[in-house]
């Protein structure tokens, strides 16, 4: 299993690592907000740029992005355009999702990437990915249902092969049974096929134990509630990590 080490961060060695999703949609809110994040116990902050006004305007969200590397410093930073077919707050054309993406990357002032494994644009923003020298986390959600686990694992797996360095995908939870299909698939990917950290996790209230107990069958990282949570069932942040290190496996 490889670890990927971002600054003093290493995933996939220790206890879940916890992120916390920066929600502001200004850059006056992303300050306020910010003040209050760096108050909690986390481990890396991630930037939802898709709630925020102007990111439709490569150069704001450039100067926003640099007085957000700046505030946050040295903190792991992980840029994310979540797009709507995934949960995300806007819809834009994949071609500008792939620019967005490759900008992002040049100002080297991100430490990881966010890529959905669904993106027509996905091998192109792979191969940029690649010459940039970017940490991509290659994503999945599905807000309606929890696939099947054979499902869960190819996604899983697609994203290996497509050079991901870390794997992740959120489901739907529509009764605890789907709760067990999401961890069953997560064991046996770490079983079996996993050669690097992955990230899994079941949404909502009903799947909130495998943001607790992740660690068990293979995830490598959670996302904790800040100001803001950016998903139904994220646990505040300082409460998920107490509960993490008191869970960890030695």
């Amino acid at each position: 299993m490889k670890v990927v080490s971002i600054r003093d961060i290493h995933i996939g060695k220790g206890a879940p690592k916890v992120i916390v999703p920066l929600m502001g949609r200004t850059l006056d809110e992303l300050l306020l907000e910010i003040k209050t994040i760096k108050q909690i116990n986390l481990d890396i902050v991630e930037w939802r740029a898709d709630l925020l006004d102007d990111i439709e305007d490569i150069t704001k969200v450039k100067q926003t992005l640099a007085v957000i590397r700046e505030e946050l410093y040295p903190i792991p930073l992980l840029f994310t355009f979540r797009t709507h077919r995934e949960g995300g707050n806007k819809t834009i054309e994949d071609s500008y999702y792939e620019v967005l993406l490759v900008e992002m990357m040049k100002t080297k002032e991100i430490d990881l990437l966010d890529v959905e494994l669904f993106s027509p644009k996905v091998t192109e923003i792979m191969e940029a990915a690649k010459e940039e020298d970017v940490t991509i986390i290659m994503s999945n959600h599905d807000f309606e249902k929890t696939p099947a686990k054979e499902e869960i694992m190819w996604r899983l797996k697609r994203m290996q092969e497509l050079d991901a360095h870390i794997t992740k995908i959120a489901v739907m939870p529509n009764n605890p049974a789907d709760v067990l299909t999401l961890l069953d698939a997560t064991c046996t990917m770490q079983s079996l096929y996993a050669d690097r950290p992955m990230i899994t996790m079941s949404m909502a209230s009903t799947g909130a134990i495998s943001r607790l107990a992740g660690e068990v069958f293979g995830s490598s990282a959670t996302f904790g509630a800040g100001v803001e949570a950016s998903a139904p069932g994220q646990i505040p942040a300082n409460d998920l990590k107490h509960i993490l290190e008191l869970l960890h496996t030695k």
